[in-house]
């Protein structure tokens, strides 16, 4: 027996709650018709993305159909097609396998007998580079914030226009000219070459996926590191950085050689600037190094610059 299977009272509350209440939820198509509830039925691997629909834009009856209303042309590409179908239940992530069918020119997903729990699937990775902020000095607060590589971005390679995706690049380009014009007024970016990788994150289309608990915290991504300063990525629902505010860091390197397996770097540093879209919690926060030892940025600039520090 599957553990993650509701059970039938489980389904029930589950039933009524979707009924009762504008619950939204991501659908995404299946690569093959379901026969079984039980078989593993894995995402089209395609360009199609999981599609976010709004409570507001569904109902769901009391025999289990949710009807989709209004349903625009990226939910009619679904019209036939297997799916699953994935929301929150009081912060718990659940889903089942269904299809999208059309009577009338009226959308609906049935329901289906079996709702299961969703099992996040953890992903063992080792990273060269990490840091964590450590201490509030505004505050006096002490943190635990982890920062990992965003896996969009090479760290200390010099970023590179080609590396945002060619669909993005007429919007990041936007941004960058704008961001550019404020730093020359500022005066705050340095040679500004962060900004590259600071517009492919805001334009990135990223799949905001339904996991096994909402809005768990998670590490915040790094973008762009030097000898200067670090750029970090985070939604704002995972903590709220205040230009102005000083912090404490440890920067963490893995060494490939030597009898040190690893170096740790203490800095504070300052918030220099925050960047961010309007109507979306993405932000990008530009972190400016106020005090770091010499020998320590002798290490990240040949690091960052590949080049001998003089």
């Amino acid at each position: 027996m599957n553990d993650s299977k509701l059970t039938g009272i489980e389904r029930q509350l589950v039933v009524q709650y979707l009924i009762d209440g504008n619950v939204p939820v991501t659908i995404t198509p299946l690569d093959e018709d379901i026969t079984n509830q039980d078989e593993e039925v894995r995402p089209v691997n395609s360009q199609i993305f999981p599609l976010a629909i709004k409570g507001e834009n569904l109902t769901v009856k009391e025999n289990g159909d949710i009807i989709l209303e209004n349903p625009g042309q990226s939910v009619k590409k679904f019209l036939n097609q297997s799916v699953k179908v994935e929301f929150y239940f009081n912060r718990v992530g659940l889903y089942f396998n269904s299809k999208v069918i059309s009577k009338k020119d009226l959308y609906s997903i049935s329901i289906p007998e079996v709702i299961y729990r969703i099992t996040d699937v953890v992903e063992e990775k080792s990273y060269d580079f990490c840091a964590l902020f450590y201490y509030e000095c505004r505050t006096g607060k002490d943190l635990n914030l982890l920062c990992l590589p965003w896996e969009n971005v090479e760290l200390f390679n010099r970023p590179a226009w080609k590396s945002i995706p060619l669909e993005n690049q007429k919007k990041a380009k936007e941004l960058l000219e704008k961001y550019v014009a404020d730093a020359k007024l500022e005066k705050n970016a340095g040679n500004g070459i962060q900004l590259i990788p600071v517009c492919n994150y805001l334009t990135f289309n990223q799949v905001q996926k339904v996991e096994s608990l909402q809005d768990r915290i998670k590490p915040l991504s790094i973008l762009y590191v030097d000898h200067e300063r670090i750029v970090i990525a985070l939604d704002r629902i995972n903590y709220t950085f205040v230009a102005g505010d000083e912090y404490g860091l440890k920067l963490s390197f893995s060494l490939k050689s030597g009898p040190i397996m690893t170096r740790d770097i203490f800095v504070t540093c300052l918030v220099n600037k925050i960047y961010s879209l309007e109507n979306d919690e993405r932000v990008c926060v530009d972190f400016r190094y106020t005090s770091i030892q010499e020998e320590d940025l002798r290490f990240i600039y040949e690091k960052a610059t590949k080049t001998l520090f003089i």
